[in-house]
């Protein structure tokens, strides 16, 4: 694969995210844009949802703290996006725990997202699988939720990306296990949202998201263990995390831990 190239294009071109994000996270993800060499957008109003996702470089939709008026401007976004052929990522936050976003996150999958990116029991809950997750926590492994993550990818014909302990990325015909060591991220608020962000940004760049998403949960993996490695706790790992991102190289991809299995 070729992933420093992804993330050197990624650098050079600073693509424009559009955040359609939960109000949580709306800072971080920002941030994490800037830090790693993107350009972010964000707005939730209907009337300006759909033009801006026409000419974003990429789209992240993500249902953490949905409201009435968002999911009207994701409605939109998500129409126009398809249209213009924008790359969008769906973060389907809590679904399967909380019944208005799990509902609609089953309405708009319909429009195939490039990227769906989850934790285990968010993309068990997703595939209509038993999940056992406790809000935007995952009580499940990302082992359990491979199978339910390859059903996703031939039905709707995106790339799923499961995040925990090893991050899983999965098409219709390849499986990529990531390993790094991105424990730091789970102590801090906005960590697994970002990471759609900027996901989204690596897909507006690369003509195989397949690939672009082995390189974004590798570079943001790597960035995560400088940051571990130089901070005193959650609060300076969330500092050291965004000096991190914009320290890290594209040629560090080479050295990337990750595993290629073969599909059933």
């Amino acid at each position: 694969m070729t992933l420093p190239i992804v993330a050197q294009n990624y650098r050079q071109q600073s693509p424009l995210v559009f955040c359609l994000t939960n109000a949580v996270v709306t800072n971080f993800t920002a941030n994490v844009l800037l830090a790693s060499g993107g350009a972010p957008a964000m707005t939730n109003l209907p009337g300006e949802a759909g033009p801006f996702a026409s000419v974003a470089s990429a789209m992240l939709v993500n249902l953490g703290t949905p409201t009435t008026e968002q999911l009207v401007a994701i409605r939109e976004a998500v129409d126009s996006a398809s249209a213009a052929g924008t790359p969008w990522v769906l973060d389907p936050v809590a679904v399967g725990a909380l019944p208005v976003r799990t509902e609609f996150a089953k309405e708009i999958i319909a429009h195939r997202p490039t990227l769906i990116r989850g934790n285990a029991s968010e993309i068990l809950a997703l595939a209509g699988w038993d999940s056992t997750g406790r809000g935007v926590d995952s009580q499940d492994s990302v082992e359990a939720a491979i199978t339910a993550g390859r059903e996703l990818a031939r039905k709707y014909g995106s790339v799923v990306a499961i995040s925990g302990e090893v991050d899983a990325i999965i098409d219709a015909k390849r499986t990529t296990l990531v390993r790094t060591n991105g424990i730091g991220l789970t102590r801090v608020t906005g960590g697994g949202c970002a990471l759609g962000a900027f996901c989204a940004g690596m897909l507006a760049v690369h003509e195989d998201p397949f690939e672009a998403t082995v390189a974004a949960h590798g570079f943001y993996g790597l960035a995560a263990e400088k940051a571990l490695a130089n901070c005193s706790g959650p609060g300076s790992f969330a500092v050291a995390f965004l000096d991190a991102l914009a320290a890290t190289e594209p040629q560090e991809l080479e050295e990337l831990n990750y595993e290629e299995l073969t599909h059933a």
